[in-house]
């Protein structure tokens, strides 16, 4: 074993929690910015057991040192963790990383696709919220909430529902939210996959879309212009998160520092066919 330990791999590992369209999108980024070099790429998923929590310390132990020469973690639950290798976190769970971390600007998208929401004349706007226990979460419900507060719009909590990025909890909640007495004009949703199951619930219930409820989602995903009507949109540079993140794999590898131990990325928002102003 210490003679396995000794040797370089040459395999570099991405350890995600599921593979879903971000996770995905992560890994081909990674590809695209290892393309050039001589490392190969392995993408890991490791049991979830104990409510998913520690997944990484788990598949580190058994990966790190013998398979692979450093790690990429995406959505990690540890702000804290170590190995025989480096790693980097991309879009890491609450709490500060002491990892070498990449992240997009959760906060400045979720305000700017809000603020458009408004600027348009929508004043009731709902939210689909994510997981509690991501950071990029809770930065988008803040940038959600800071848009309503510059606007002079107060905070209704009626409003809001958490999907928790799962498709079938996202259409229970859309339901309550689309069937009370004042339902609202508009919905950002806290990722594509969210916005999408949102308005499957509304065309079941006969809304159309933009004309009776606009929709604005995050991420920018393949899925996003693949319905009937394309989706309005935040583009965070999901495979830039995964490039990035290999570069700085790469340079801690080679024994190098990096330039800084923390990179944000920004956003921006796609306007397409999902959003217009509120009905008259």
């Amino acid at each position: 074993a210490s003679s396995m330990r000794s040797r370089r791999t040459g395999v570099i590992g991405v350890l995600v929690a599921d593979f879903e369209p971000f996770s995905a999108e992560i890994m081909k980024g990674v590809g695209r910015a290892l393309r050039d070099t001589h490392y190969d790429l392995l993408a890991y998923s490791g049991s979830r057991q104990q409510n998913g929590e520690g997944w990484e310390r788990r598949s580190l132990s058994r990966l790190s040192g013998t398979l692979i020469d450093g790690v990429i973690m995406v959505t990690p639950t540890v702000v804290g963790a170590s190995a025989e290798v480096p790693i980097v976190a991309v879009d890491p769970h609450t709490g500060r990383a002491d990892l070498p971390t990449v992240e997009s600007d959760s906060f400045a998208g979720a305000r700017e696709a809000t603020r458009y929401l408004l600027e348009l004349g929508h004043r009731r706007i709902g939210f689909i919220a994510g997981r509690p226990d991501l950071r990029s979460s809770i930065l988008r419900d803040a940038g959600y909430r800071r848009a309503l507060s510059d606007a002079g719009v107060a905070y209704d909590p009626s409003l809001v529902r958490v999907g928790m990025y799962q498709p079938d909890v996202v259409r229970d909640q859309a339901r309550g939210l689309l069937s009370q007495d004042r339902p609202p004009t508009a919905v950002f949703a806290a990722n594509d996959l969210s916005a999408l199951a949102l308005i499957d619930v509304a065309a079941g219930m006969g809304l159309r879309i933009p004309q009776d409820l606009s929709v604005i989602g995050f991420d920018d995903s393949p899925d996003a212009t693949q319905g009937p009507v394309s989706l309005t949109t935040v583009r965070q540079p999901m495979q830039g998160l995964g490039a990035t993140a290999a570069g700085m794999l790469v340079t801690l590898m080679n024994g190098d520092t990096l330039d800084a131990t923390h990179v944000g990325l920004a956003t921006r928002l796609v306007v397409r066919g999902t959003t217009a102003p509120p009905p008259r």
